[in-house]
């Protein structure tokens, strides 16, 4: 592989992780919004399941925490990037929701997270 097919692959993995960890988060929020739909449609009382529901909102924490680590990831690896000298590279092969995009060169910043 040349350097643009490594730095492409290292790329997608980390679009990759960083798709998985929003899933994972909007996943465990819909078990907790379930969680308390159903309490309600079962009309049971909020004591039930409390502790659940409480180990449920430990694990959206926790991913929360996960999702700033892949971030804080996401910029050292740009910073070394680019002091490597490597400028930019864009590989639109992954769906990012952005659409189509032309290739782009030069030191952009990022806008938003």
């Amino acid at each position: 592989m040349d350097k643009a097919q490594v730095i492409a692959s290292v790329a997608g993995d980390l679009y990759a992780t960083e798709q998985s960890v929003d899933e994972a988060i909007a996943r465990a929020t819909t078990l907790v919004q379930s969680m308390i739909g159903s309490r309600t449609a079962l009309n049971v009382s909020p004591v039930m399941g409390a502790d659940a529901q409480a180990k449920a909102m430990e694990a959206i924490a926790a991913l929360g925490a996960a999702r700033s680590a892949v971030v804080a990831c996401h910029e050292e690896l740009a910073k070394d990037h680019r002091r490597m000298g490597w400028g930019t590279y864009a590989e639109f092969g992954q769906d990012k929701g952005q659409g189509d995009r032309p290739k782009t060169t030069g030191e952009h910043r990022l806008r938003a997270v």
